[in-house]
């Protein structure tokens, strides 16, 4: 019914259009027959383009005829079908709608062909890209969580034969585990957010600095010690972002470069506006990252570097922060500098 009611309502308009130009044409263009007549084929074009079916097109011929003889034909205000001329006119404004009403009707089904082929590649994507994650959660999840059952057996099994400085050290892997998984866990709640409402997520103008600044004191929770250098422009940015999706996709970026850079000089958060979009740095000044992990970085199965007392890596957040900003409408990428690796994303203004 609605898409009646719209081809309807765009039939008329069109026509109304039409039918004011005619009659510019008739009152101040001499010889304007052909004029009026190429007006109301241009109509029919537009018309049987602009709707669906041949419905419209048909009954807009049979108008275009009948107003041309009636109100542009002498004698004038009068149908007068014996006029030479006339039927031809008909039958051509007729196949040029019924023609144009088949190629419109042939495109539309290609269009939507093509739609419903993209939107299956689009299903396959996300299905494949599900499965990854939760082959990359299951392993990622099962090692601080043996780390955590198997300190804390040691503690409960231990503890008066264990001295002060060992305790300490069991009960802060236990801290930094459990952390991780805190922090796996919001990861994993924010592609879920973002999965519930179709891969669209609710933007409000936001104040960038107040974002970064949130993040930080998130992460310096986690990480204490964490030493985080931000650079950005004197003016106050704001963009249309979800903050807490955004936060959480600095906190990974930033964890990752504190934890994995491997490096005791500060991380570097540096922003930068060039009025089209807003674009986050995150530098770190470590050994950087295998070229040829970097076109796969963001999949959820890389895994950084690994040293012996470290229990996960960074895929799984990588791969949660693509989702987050490809469902603002922006773009991360990775790479390496002269001095470590550099992730940078960017959101749009507008």
């Amino acid at each position: 019914m609605k898409k009646i009611l719209c081809n309807l309502i765009y039939t008329l308009a069109i026509l109304l259009l039409a039918t004011g130009l005619a009659f510019l044409f008739f009152h101040f263009v001499k010889d304007n027959t052909a004029n009026i007549a190429l007006v109301y084929i241009l109509a029919l074009i537009l018309i049987a383009r602009g709707t669906t079916g041949y419905l419209y097109g048909i009954l807009s011929s049979l108008f275009c005829v009948i107003f041309i003889n009636g109100c542009f034909t002498y004698p004038f205000f009068e149908i007068n079908f014996s006029i030479s001329g006339y039927p031809v006119t008909f039958i051509c404004m007729l196949i040029i709608a019924i023609t144009t009403s088949a190629m419109t009707t042939k495109l539309t089904r290609q269009d939507e062909m093509i739609a419903e082929r993209e939107r299956k590649l689009n299903e396959a994507e996300k299905e494949r890209i599900r499965a990854n994650l939760l082959r990359a959660i299951s392993h990622d999840l099962r090692t601080p969580l043996t780390s955590i059952i198997g300190s804390s057996a040691s503690y409960i099994e231990n503890h008066t034969e264990l001295s002060a400085d060992e305790k300490l050290e069991l009960i802060t892997t236990i801290n930094e585990d459990s952390n991780w998984l805190l922090n796996m866990v919001e990861n994993l709640l924010s592609v879920t957010r973002i999965h519930n409402d179709g891969h669209k997520v609710t933007k409000e103008q936001e104040i960038v600095e107040e974002v970064v600044s949130e993040a930080i004191d998130r992460l310096k929770k986690r990480l204490p010690d964490a030493s985080i250098h931000v650079t950005a422009p004197n003016e106050m940015l704001m963009i249309p972002m979800d903050p807490l999706l955004i936060e959480q996709v600095l906190i990974n970026l930033l964890e990752n470069a504190v934890v994995h850079s491997e490096s005791i000089k500060p991380v570097d958060l540096v922003i930068t506006n060039d009025g089209a979009t807003v674009t986050f740095h995150v530098i770190d000044h470590g050994k950087g990252i295998q070229e040829s992990a970097l076109p796969d970085i963001f999949s959820g199965q890389y895994k950084g570097s690994l040293t012996s007392d470290t229990k996960r890596g960074m895929g799984i957040g990588l791969s949660i922060c693509r989702t987050i900003i490809q469902a603002h409408g922006g773009t991360i990428t990775a790479k390496n500098h002269e001095d470590g690796a550099e992730f940078a994303f960017s959101l749009p203004v507008i």
